[in-house]
């Protein structure tokens, strides 16, 4: 598939399998969580502001007896504040709902991204000890101690032990 002009091959068929795979995610989630996303797609922009500052302010001009035309059916604003608490629970749910799922996806993706850089960092530590026996049959001499730490594979589990200790040690 020929991408756009500076973009390799490989980069336009990754870019293509990226956004098949979120449109997999997105059709594989629940009904619960297509609505919370289109709900949180509606709330998040202005104009779901704007409707909400016009109901209010309407309810309030109405409600304190500025115009005379119409009885005010909620003097002590009793109503506005059950319904704005309503609102505010449902819309704070399909935001968490929202959120939820969205972390997931982060985290799938920051899965694939730490197997691809521990592959590239294993691939490149084998370049290293092929580039190394490479050099020492021609002859050439190198600087084995500059580079000796990077032929050796990096083991996750030992660097997420070392980051732990020193958040540790930052936290005493």
């Amino acid at each position: 598939m020929p991408g756009p002009p500076g973009l390799t091959e490989a980069l336009g068929r990754n870019i293509e399998a990226v956004s098949r795979r979120r449109a997999e995610d997105d059709a594989k989630a629940s009904g619960g969580v297509r609505v919370s996303t289109r709900v949180g797609r509606v709330i998040g922009r202005m104009w779901f502001v704007y409707v909400h500052l016009v109901v209010v302010a309407a309810w309030l001009i109405v409600n304190t007896g500025l115009v005379t035309d119409i009885a005010p059916f909620d003097p002590r604003f009793d109503w506005l504040g059950s319904a704005a608490s309503i609102e505010a629970i449902f819309l704070s749910l399909f935001i968490l709902i929202t959120q939820n799922h969205e972390a997931a996806a982060n985290d799938r993706r920051d899965d694939l991204n730490l197997q691809v850089s521990l592959l590239a960092e294993h691939e490149l530590s084998q370049l290293i000890k092929l580039n190394m026996a490479m050099a020492a049959k021609l002859g050439v001499e190198r600087e084995v101690d500059a580079i000796a730490d990077l032929q050796h594979d990096v083991h996750p589990d030992d660097v997420l032990d070392t980051i732990e200790r020193a958040e540790d040690a930052r936290k005493e």
